[in-house]
């Protein structure tokens, strides 16, 4: 980090805000192997979740504060006494905490969601405030939907939470309304008008409903903010949020314009956007900025000429400063549990449980035995099957029979808590006949939401990814399988998706 440059804080919330895609949600494990990655990375503040949401939140929080040292854990709290207090519990463990408390500023949300007068909206913010500082002595307020907010009330709310303890001020572009220019003017108004402004630091948060979420937030840093909110690969609910690499890369490569630089160990980047899209299930598109598979990609002759000849024709960055490249170890089927389980280290996966390893090394030995070399995305796939609930349902075998002209059919043979069932059906393809050949016998009355191929590695030989959204009763899981066989890959993901809606603990349980 450039010491003569201010400190941009990078503050995470891919665990809390990216969660609450729909159907990206993520257990107690996967929070805590996701925070690991951002903490390897030197995430500055990682927001692991919304303790009062559910059980199953507070737990990840808890989890997460007790796993991380070496980045403060936050929890979001709506600004009233339980949630502060559940909050507070969470992070008791925690190294460093930090309360994230909020409540709505514009009027549209005071008057129709709040049913609130803005004096008491400034009164119960101040409480809260001051609620939180019983519990840490990092508390972040943020004004909900602050870029429809009216200034003068922005102002005084602002510079009372302030004078309450307040050390972190967010004001959230909420439903992707900003505009760059306007939105960093806010800021600057905000900053010049609030008498305490220089005892807090400011604090961005916009989501990407206009595609101005990285623009925005850069525009803010312009105009004095030192905290960027953002979630990995841009995650987050409707159209997502900041995306982190995009920001601190424009940060890092654009240090001529930047009165910031940040901590961030950016050789970890690819990794943890990996990480996050074989947990949730979303794909990060091709032509996605810095961490997309053709980022670092030339097509074209006359670039590729360019390149050659001197790198930065072209490039602007390194691929091997984001993290491409730094996975090219390959292991194989000679590969030992030392070497499987240092990469997976390397990875931030780690296995207490000498059972659970076990598992997942003889995965690793079965896929080896289908194709010559195993990538890390290969181990990512490996492991995000892994973590298996009360396995009600298992496929045993499948034979599909689709040749052009004939109806496709499946047959296959099921393990149902124990007990071997076959079931047979045809459809108008390969998948859909294996998908109702399962239905015949389950009966699982769950709505098919989504079903996404995608090839895990480069070749013939390379896994296929599958992952299946269901829905039942309002509830949504994701199901994933992985296999050189998409066919099997597609069974074991609606397989694990029935399987999480017949555990009694649901595996994902979003906010």
């Amino acid at each position: 980090m450039n010491t003569n440059k201010d400190k941009l804080v990078i503050f995470d919330t891919t665990l809390r805000d990216g969660e609450q895609s729909p159907g990206a949600s993520m257990t107690k494990d996967e929070k805590i192997r996701i925070a690991r990655m951002l903490e390897r990375m030197q995430v500055d503040v990682i927001e692991a979740g919304f303790a009062i949401a559910s059980q199953g939140d507070f737990e990840a929080v808890q989890a997460v504060a007790e796993t991380v040292k070496d980045s403060r854990v936050c929890s979001l709290a709506r600004a009233v006494g339980p949630d502060i207090i559940r909050a507070g519990e969470a992070l008791k463990k925690a190294n460093a905490s930090r309360i994230h408390t909020f409540i709505a500023t514009s009027p549209i949300h005071m008057k129709y969601k709040l049913q609130m007068e803005p004096e008491k909206v400034l009164e119960q913010a101040v409480a809260a405030v001051k609620h939180a500082r019983q519990f840490t002595d990092d508390v972040e307020f943020s004004l909900e939907d602050g870029s429809r907010s009216e200034p003068d009330f922005m102002y005084r709310i602002i510079e009372a939470v302030i004078a309450a303890g307040a050390g972190t001020i967010n004001i959230p572009d909420t439903v992707g309304y900003g505009e760059p220019e306007e939105y960093g003017a806010m800021f600057k108004r905000v900053i010049e008008n609030v008498p305490n402004s220089d005892k807090a630091i400011f604090s961005t948060h916009c989501h990407n409903d206009l595609g101005l979420a990285v623009a925005n937030s850069l525009s803010a840093v312009m105009n004095g903010v030192r905290q960027v909110e953002c979630t990995i690969n841009g995650l987050g609910e409707r159209a997502g949020n900041a995306s982190l690499e995009e920001i601190v890369m424009a940060v890092r490569t654009r240090q001529d314009l930047y009165p910031v630089d940040t901590r961030i160990d950016a050789s970890h980047i690819v990794p943890t956007s990996r990480l996050v899209s074989s947990i949730t299930g979303f794909p990060v598109q091709p032509n996605k900025a810095i961490v997309g598979a053709n980022a670092f990609a030339h097509e074209s002759g006359i670039h590729q000429d360019g390149v050659l000849k001197h790198r930065e024709t072209y490039e602007i960055m390194r691929a091997e400063d984001v993290g491409w490249g730094q996975n090219r170890l390959v292991l194989g089927k000679h590969s030992g549990r030392a070497a499987v389980k240092a990469r997976y280290e390397e990875l931030g996966v780690t296995f207490d449980d000498p059972v659970e390893f076990q598992i997942v090394f003889q995965r690793f030995k079965d896929l080896a035995d289908k194709k010559h070399e195993i990538f890390d995305e290969d181990l990512q796939s490996i492991v995000a099957g892994g973590e298996e609930p009360v396995e009600h349902y298992r496929l045993a075998a499948l034979d599909v029979h689709s040749r052009s002209g004939n109806r496709p059919q499946a047959q296959l043979q099921l393990m149902i808590d124990g007990e071997e069932v076959s079931a047979t059906a045809d459809g108008s393809g390969p998948v859909d006949a294996t998908f109702k050949a399962i239905e015949s016998v389950v009966n699982s009355n769950a709505d098919l939401k989504l079903y996404s191929v995608n090839a895990v590695t480069q070749g013939t030989d390379s896994q296929g990814s599958v992952t299946v959204r269901l829905e039942r009763n309002g509830r949504l899981v994701n199901g994933v399988g992985a296999d050189t066989d998409i066919l099997v890959a597609s069974a074991q993901a609606y397989l694990d998706a029935l399987n999480l809606l017949a555990s009694g603990e649901p595996k994902r349980q979003g906010v």
